[in-house]
Order: C-alpha cells, then structure tokens, then sequence
C-alpha cells in the first residue's frame, strides 16, 4: 500500500473535516469568522455604536487598572466549543507575544463581547465556550438588553457567579481590575 493509498483510506471525523473548511475560509474583509458550537459564523463589520463601547472599556481599564495587562481586539482562541474571536481580550503583559492567529486561552483575565446582530450566541454559547476555557472573567455589553453583565468564576463549564446592572450604572470590577466600570454611553 502506498502512502497516498494510507492517507485516502483515513477516517476523518465531521469535526476535523468542517474545522479544515473553517480554517481555509476566504472571509471578505472587515467580516468575522467564528466556529461556535459546530457551526460557521460568519458577521459583518460591526456598527460605530458597538466599537465605541468597546474604547471606552479599553480607555477606562487602560487609565483606572494598576495591573501590568495587555489589550488585543479580535483575537482568535481556541475554546472548548470551538474557535471564537471576542471583540476585546485582557491579558497579561506577554501574553500575546508569539502566538499564532489562534491561541489557547492561557494567560488571559477577561474577554469582552458587544452585541450586535446575533445576542443570542453572545449569552449562551461564547459564555460556555470561555467558562470552559476557565478564563477567568467575561464582560458582556448586552445593547438589546441594555445591561452589563459579568460572568466570573468559571468552575466545570459554567459561569458561577453573575453581576449585571442596567446601563448608567457602574459595574465593580474585581482584581486585578479593581475598580468601577462606568456603563453610561455603552449603549
């Protein structure tokens, strides 16, 4: 038997074989391409509204947070449930320096999600995907809902502790963020 024999014959589960089509996708620019629980999503450039919430996250961690961290937008991680690209992502100095397109989540402290077009993934399945990866805190910024949430200590795949308040109202953010996310203009 030949090699090219060999490798024709290998069973290749769906998983593998939609992963292989994900990773090979010629996403148009500006779109996204996430694999969320089996399947392929792909989302347009986003609005002003949601890139505006997410620099005034970043500003105020940037100039509230003593912590020595790091900031990356769309960054791709490999996450229990596939491979997802938050549209903010905490770290610690470091953490991004020579990894690929897409990274375990190690060294990460918060992932940050705006809904836009499809919330629905934003609560549920990205929640589940980054509680499994055990990173350690998820701030969602839920505009149809108009609240902040904050998913923290991931423990056997869940979120076990949630904090929300209605936009306007400053969010406590624990260590090493420690202080209080002001909310009013997030919408």
């Amino acid at each position: 038997m030949t090699a090219e024999m060999y490798d024709a014959d290998v069973y290749r589960s769906p998983e593998d074989v939609l992963l292989d089509a994900f990773l090979t996708l010629n996403t148009p620019e500006g779109f996204k391409a996430e694999l969320v629980e089996g399947e392929i999503i792909v989302t347009p450039p986003p609005d002003g509204d949601h890139e505006g919430a997410i620099g005034r996250i970043v500003r105020q961690v940037f100039r509230l947070c003593d912590a020595d961290i790091t900031f990356a937008g769309n960054k791709g991680l490999i996450v229990p449930g596939g491979r997802f690209i938050p549209d903010g992502t905490f770290a610690d100095e470091g953490a991004f320096d020579g990894q690929p397109s897409w990274m375990k989540p190690d060294r990460l402290l918060m992932v940050l999600e705006v809904t836009s077009s499809n919330p629905a993934k934003d609560r549920w399945d990205k929640r589940k995907g980054y509680a499994a990866a055990g990173i350690p805190l998820y701030l969602l910024v839920d505009r149809k809902a108009g609240q902040v949430v904050l998913h923290s200590h991931p423990e056997g795949g869940e979120y076990t502790a949630t904090t929300s308040v209605p936009f306007g109202d400053p969010l406590p953010l624990p260590k090493p963020f420690g202080f209080e996310l002001a909310t009013d203009g997030l919408s």
